[in-house]
């Protein structure tokens, strides 16, 4: 049997929730920020918050 290695994880900075490594992401993980088409979408909202929290 063998030993499965726990993969890689980010936290979403839009949803703020954790996301993990994906096969399709193999060769830009250090580049992804999302976890999703979605969140990337709506980035911007996630940008104008931290400005009206400092």
């Amino acid at each position: 049997m063998m030993a499965v290695c726990p993969l890689p994880t980010k936290i979403c900075p839009v949803c703020q929730r954790p996301f993990t490594w994906r096969k399709k992401w193999r060769h830009c993980w250090e580049h992804v920020k999302y976890c999703s088409e979605r969140c990337r979408r709506h980035k911007s909202q996630s940008q104008q918050e931290d400005q009206f929290d400092g």
